[in-house]
């Protein structure tokens, strides 16, 4: 887990993002569904889940608790994605997971 302050301009550009869009986090790896049996063979980059501070803050309007909500919500969507799950299955799940916590 790695933390920076905000997207750089190529994580910013990589991933399409406009001038009024940022990310909370970044997963960047080969998913674990996606290694063959020669991964890890040769130079391989280890795999990396980037957590943006100040876009976690703005989102959270600074309050600590809101803050730590949605640290933990970043690193289970980006670890999903590290486990081979696409964007909308990662949204489809994240929305399952949050109608099970509403009913408690």
């Amino acid at each position: 887990l790695l933390v920076e302050d905000e997207p750089s301009d190529e994580v910013r550009i990589q991933e399409g993002l406009s001038a009024g869009e940022t990310l909370l986090g970044l997963y960047q790896g080969i998913p674990a569904t996606a290694r063959g049996d020669s991964y890890g063979i040769g130079p391989t980059v280890p795999d990396t889940i980037t957590l943006f501070k100040l876009p976690i803050e703005e989102a959270a309007d600074g309050a600590p608790e809101e803050i730590r909500k949605i640290v933990a919500e970043t690193i289970w969507h980006e670890f999903a994605h590290y486990f081979g799950m696409e964007e909308d299955e990662v949204r489809f799940r994240e929305a399952t997971r949050n109608q099970g916590n509403s009913r408690s």
